[in-house]
This record gives structure tokens, sequence and C-alpha cells, in this order.
């Protein structure tokens, strides 16, 4: 156990990845539980890694939204002489991930189009920030007694940039991402709302739409195959099938806005979601397709409001 700038008390390892670890911790100016990011062991402590957590830290702080876990601090500490670790203070989530919700099968097709509702809502709060996530997936969503809560902006980046990863390298997590990104396309929200198509279709079905063995397999020419057509799901409303099947759409500008969806999937399921009051419906985005929209929906999107989900279950 040990503590950061002597404030942050670090209690329990909650969370291990390949570049990072996430940590249990208590705040002990405001007596309280937070979840504290660092770098993993091993990985370079230099002034580029500080430079690259502060730009997460940067970009998640500017979402201030129900359904995207809240970054309180940012910080560097000394592991080593001569060594900075840069680290985040985020809200401590409480709950599950999707990815562990999924591990027993699909969702009952209301919680799954409720779940991605909440995380559409957090795309557009991004979105409207020119932010796109570029890691939207299970594990990155939490499930807890308040809703879903969208995590680690890691790989963030400005909406309409050059992928910034090097030559030869694909960032993100394979079976998530839109082909463009397979071109090293500009970055743009759609690839964020094609990886919200896979992860609706998973909800639904618990599998990918696509047959795989191997992340050769995704990354290849077997992954320019056309998603799979998703599968009846009794009592499932036909524009929420139509919204995945848009979202996996092979060209970006066929895929809805994240606004479109939030509001469609939240309507599906008679919820409500926050929505950013700023973000216009462009013309090009109220497209047959998405009529089921009531006025009571179109409304809502000029009004922040949310309704508390009750526990989830999987």
């Amino acid at each position: 156990m040990r503590t950061l700038d002597g404030r942050y008390r670090l209690e329990q390892r909650i969370g291990l990845g390949g570049m990072s670890e996430v940590w249990r911790a208590h705040d002990e100016v405001l007596d309280r539980e937070v979840a504290v990011k660092l770098l993993s062991p091993g990985q370079p402590e230099d002034a580029a890694s500080v430079a690259r957590i502060r730009a997460e830290a940067r970009s998640a702080a500017r979402l201030v939204h129900p359904n995207v876990a809240s970054v309180h601090d940012f910080g560097t500490c000394g592991r080593l002489p001569g060594h900075e670790t840069p680290y985040i203070v985020m809200e401590l989530a409480m709950g599950e991930t999707l990815a562990t919700h999924l591990r027993t099968g699909p969702l009952d097709w209301r919680i799954a189009v409720r779940v991605c509702a909440e995380v559409s809502a957090a795309l557009a709060a991004a979105h409207a920030h020119g932010i796109v996530h570029r890691d939207v997936k299970p594990a990155n969503v939490m499930l807890t007694p308040s809703g879903a809560k969208v995590l680690d902006f890691g790989i963030a980046t400005p909406a309409g940039a050059a992928d910034p990863s090097p030559e030869g390298m694909v960032v993100g997590t394979p079976a998530y991402l839109a082909p463009e990104q397979l071109h090293r396309a500009p970055v743009t929200p759609a690839a964020d709302m094609y990886a919200l198509g896979v992860l609706l279709y998973c909800c639904l079905t618990g599998r990918l739409p696509y047959t795989v063995d191997s992340v050769t397999q995704l990354l290849g020419p077997q992954r320019r195959q056309p998603p799979q057509p998703l599968p009846e799901v009794p009592g499932l409303p036909a524009e929420v099938a139509d919204l995945c099947r848009r979202c996996l759409a092979e060209d970006p500008s066929v895929r809805p806005s994240s606004l479109v969806a939030a509001l469609l999937l939240a309507e599906a399921v008679d919820a409500r979601v926050y929505v950013p009051m700023h973000q216009p419906l462009l013309p090009r985005q109220r497209q047959p397709s998405v009529s089921p929209w009531t006025a009571r929906a179109a409304a809502e999107a000029t009004e922040a409001a949310v309704e508390v989900p009750g526990t989830w279950s999987g």
C-alpha cells in the first residue's frame, strides 16, 4: 500500500491491462473512494507517457455526463528516482463490466437496448466535443446501479485527425474496428458507431456479427466479409434491428449519428437519456428508416434527462 502525492492511498488493484493498471484508492483529502489509473509496471516512464496520459485525462475531463466515468485529477509521482509516473484519478464506478455479463450469454433485448442507448448517449457527448473514443467494447462499459458508464479514453483522438499510430500498427480492438480504420482513414465519429453496432449485436446474440477464429482473420481478408444479418430476436422492435444493420454498414456515411442512435434506442424501451442540448439534428440524419421516433423522443433531444435503471441482470 502506498500513497500518491500524500493524498491518494492505493488499496487494491482492480484492473490490469497491457499498458495500464487501475487501483481502488482512498482520497485522504475529500475522504472518498476513487479509482486511480497508473502505467503498468514495465511501461516506459518518459515525457511521451506523461503527455499521453495527460491527453487522456483532458479528453475525459471535458465530458460531464452520467454515462461517462468522471475524471477528478491528474498528476505525476516518482516511482523511481528520476522517473515520473503519470496517473489519473477517476470516479470509482461500482459494478461489473458488460464483458462479464456477456460471458453467460446474450442479454434480454430490453436490457441490451437500454445499455446501448446509454453508451450511445455517452458517445454523443464525446462527439459533440469533437472526441472519438476509438475503443468502444464490452470491457470498456461498466454496468452500475445508476446506469452504464463508458470507460477508458486512452486512445481517444480528435474527430477528423489522421490516424496517430505508427505505420503498420492498428490501434483498437480488432473485432470492433470499422473497415475504414484498417485503411488508416482519418478518425471520425462513424468509427465509434460501427463499434456500437458490434456491441449491440453482441448484447442481443452473445456473439460477434462475423465468424472468425483468430485476430489475424479479423485484420485479414476474412474481416472484409459483410457482417452476418442479425438473427430474429423475439420482441425486438424492427427499428432497432435496422439501426444495428446501419451501424454495421461498410460506408461510414450510412451509419447513424450517436445522437440519432441514442434517441431511437431509448424510445424503443421507453427510457430517457442525456443528450447534448447543443448538438443539432442534421437534415441528412433524418432518414425514413428513423421514422419510428415519436414526438416525445424528438423533444427529449433538447432536454437533459435520465431515468435511473434498476438492477442489471444478464
